[in-house]
């Protein structure tokens, strides 16, 4: 049995996922964290604290789960590093130097780190197969589309996307000539264009052009229980992982029947 601390308790994706955990038969959620702690119920009946402090001092989770807001993730983060429990971040917005931090802080305590920009096991095969693609073709722009409340844009998926695809050396120079705004965001020579809109979870293409002809590679998240299969992965996993690991992608080939199990 694996103890499990949520912080960002209280959003959408925290008590999903508290509810998601609770169902398990090999987890158990012994710590819920949101700092709206008293102005709604505990998720999944599970003991709510308004801080990491206050959960650290009152449980001993295994595995912490970061899904607040990109504000918050560097100090909860470090909360749970700093008591050496391993910690999965699903929230976007760390900085380099705050990863490079806390990196050094998950070192230090023996702590496992695991940032995964996106849970969904489709994206995360996206990612794989853009990265194959782009050593073939010349050009390739990313569009990503999110709900209206999406804090962060670019999102973490399309940052890590196109990182993927430039550090495999494939070149995109149409992508980092052009400077007009409508352009979007160029990330290593990838053009990123972001959307937010009402009715919108998550959804992402990757257009790739070459001579006389397109590549589109698109994947959608349609409701959030599509990232759930991909945390439970993670829950289970981070324990054998050593330092710091970056992208779900990495957990994929080790046993594929575990990513089935919701």
């Amino acid at each position: 049995m694996t103890d499990v601390l949520v912080t960002g308790a209280l959003g959408k994706m925290g008590a999903l996922l508290c509810e998601t955990v609770a169902a398990q038969d090999d987890l158990r959620l012994v710590a819920a964290v949101d700092t709206r702690a008293g102005e709604a119920a505990a998720p999944a009946g599970a003991p709510l604290f308004a801080t990491v402090a206050e959960a650290l001092s009152a449980t001993r989770p295994q595995v912490a789960v970061d899904f607040t807001v990109p504000a918050a993730v560097f100090y909860t983060v470090r909360a749970t590093l700093s008591s050496g429990v391993a910690t999965i971040v699903g929230t976007t917005g760390l900085t380099a130097e705050q990863l490079d931090e806390l990196s050094r802080l998950a070192d230090e305590r023996g702590a496992p780190l695991l940032v995964v920009p996106n849970f969904a096991l489709g994206a995360v095969l996206l990612m794989r197969f853009a990265a194959q693609a782009a050593r073939y073709f010349p050009s390739a722009e990313i569009i990503e589309l999110h709900e209206e409340g999406k804090v962060d844009a670019p999102s973490g998926t399309s940052l890590r996307t196109a990182q993927l695809m430039t550090d495999g050396g494939a070149a995109h120079p149409h992508g980092a000539a052009e400077t007009r705004p409508s352009r979007g965001l160029a990330e290593g020579g990838v053009r990123i264009h972001s959307v937010r809109l009402p009715g919108l979870v998550a959804h992402q293409e990757v257009v790739f052009g070459g001579t006389g002809e397109t590549l589109t590679l698109r994947h959608d998240s349609l409701s959030r229980e599509s990232f759930m299969a991909g945390v439970l992965l993670a829950i289970r996993r981070v324990g054998g992982l050593q330092g710091t690991v970056v992208g779900l992608e990495n957990l994929l080939d080790d046993d594929r029947g575990d990513a089935q199990e919701v």
